[in-house]
C-alpha cells in the first residue's frame, strides 16, 4: 500500500466519522424539543408546578441521552480500529445513524405515555434497542469480514463484534420481558447500560474469556501421532533404564 492510498483511507475514515458524529450530535439535540414542549402547558400554573408535573418527561431525555451517548462512545470505539471503507460500509453505518435519528421518537412515547401505557411504551422503546444492537453489530460485523481493519486488530475486534451479536438476543429478550415486567425490563436496559458504556473494557474481558476457553480446548486434545510416539518412547526408557 503506497503512502498515498493510506491518507486517502484515513482522509475516508475521517470523513465518515466526523458526519457521523454530527448526525450523533443533532439527534441529541431534538431529545430537547420534547422538553421546551412543556413550557407551553396552557394553563396559569406555575413553573416549578409544570416541571413537577412533568417529571416523566425529565427522566425520558436523560434516559434518551444516555442511550444516544453510548452509542456515540460505542461507534467511536469502533472507528479506531476501522482504517479504510468501501460504499457498502457507507450504507451500513447509514443504517446506525437512522435508529440514531429515530431514537427521539420512541423517547418521546416513553415520556408521554410512561404513566398511562408503560408497557407498550416500554416495549416500543425497548424495540428501538434491538434496532440499534442489529446496526451496530452490522458495523463491527461488515469491517471484520472485509478486512477493514489491521491484522494484528483481529483478535480483539472480534471480540469486539461478538459483543453485540449477543446483544441482539439480549435486546430480543428484554423486549418480551416487558410485557410480564415493566421494572425487570427497566433493570435489565439499566444493566445494558453499564456494560456498553465501557465496552473496550467489555470486549477485552470477552477476548480473555475466549483465551482461555481455547486454552483448555487445547489442553484436553489427545496428542497427535508424533508426540504419543514420543510419550511411548519416553516410557520405555524409562522402564528399559537403570534400576
Amino acid at each position: 500500500m503506497t503512502h498515498a492510498s493510506s491518507n486517502n483511507q484515513k482522509k475516508e475514515t475521517a470523513r465518515v466519522e466526523l458526519f457521523s458524529d454530527g448526525v450523533f450530535a443533532i439527534a441529541i439535540t431534538l431529545l430537547v424539543l420534547e422538553l421546551i414542549q412543556i413550557l407551553h402547558p396552557g394553563t396559569e400554573t406555575d413553573l416549578l408546578t409544570t416541571c413537577f408535573h412533568h417529571w416523566h418527561s425529565f427522566l425520558a431525555f436523560f434516559i434518551g441521552f444516555i442511550t444516544i451517548l453510548v452509542c456515540w462512545i460505542n461507534h467511536h470505539v469502533a472507528f479506531e480500529y476501522i482504517q479504510k471503507v468501501d460504499t457498502r460500509f457507507l450504507w451500513v453505518n447509514g443504517f446506525l445513524l437512522f435508529v440514531v435519528t429515530f431514537t427521539p421518537f420512541p423517547t418521546a412515547i416513553l415520556a408521554q405515555y410512561m404513566q398511562t401505557e408503560s408497557t407498550v411504551a416500554l416495549a416500543v422503546f425497548g424495540f428501538n434497542y434491538i434496532l440499534i444492537s442489529i446496526a451496530a453489530n452490522g458495523i463491527c460485523q461488515y469491517a471484520y469480514n472485509h478486512h477493514l481493519i489491521a491484522e494484528e486488530d483481529r483478535s480483539f475486534f472480534n471480540s469486539y463484534r461478538l459483543i453485540y451479536r449477543y446483544s441482539i438476543f439480549y435486546n430480543i429478550l428484554a423486549f418480551f420481558i416487558c410485557f410480564l415486567s415493566t421494572w425487570v425490563a427497566v433493570f435489565l436496559y439499566i444493566f445494558l447500560f453499564v456494560l456498553f458504556a465501557r465496552p473496550k473494557e467489555l470486549a477485552l474481558q470477552l477476548q480473555k474469556i475466549i483465551k482461555r476457553q481455547k486454552s483448555k480446548s487445547k489442553a484436553k486434545e489427545p496428542p497427535q501421532n508424533g508426540e504419543a510416539e514420543n510419550v511411548v518412547a519416553g516410557m520405555e526408557d524409562d522402564i528399559n533404564g537403570p534400576i
